[in-house]
């Protein structure tokens, strides 16, 4: 994986912990895909990510960090990610890896799976 790529991923969830939407949808393709992981199904473009995004801060309180980085052999690049979620009161409600896969689209990242 080039040094290019591991720096936009890492923007990418550095964006998302730092609750700057902004810096983390510049890492994304304007037609990303983006799994709505905590209510199922995905969500379409920079917009529906933000709406996605406040409502699910206004009901946890995730943080993922980026720990493996692998490219795999269809093309698509693999991230294996520490997740912690608390509720609003600090609780932990999961706390575990989980893998994100990525596909790519213009140096961007056009859309996510989870694993």
């Amino acid at each position: 994986m080039t040094a290019t790529l591991k720096d936009l991923i890492k923007k990418a969830y550095s964006g998302f912990n730092d609750r700057d939407i902004d810096k983390a949808l510049s890492t994304m393709h304007p037609d990303v895909e983006w799994p709505k992981a905590f209510e199922g199904g995905y969500v379409k473009g920079h917009d529906a990510i933000r709406e996605y995004w406040t409502r699910q801060w206004g009901e946890i309180n995730p943080n993922v960090e980026p720990v493996g980085f692998d490219n795999r052999a269809n093309g698509t690049v693999e991230i294996e990610v520490h997740q912690k979620v608390k509720d609003l009161e600090g609780n932990i409600v999961f706390d575990g890896v989980v893998k994100h896969i990525y596909t790519l689209e213009d140096d961007l990242l056009r859309k996510m799976d989870i694993e």
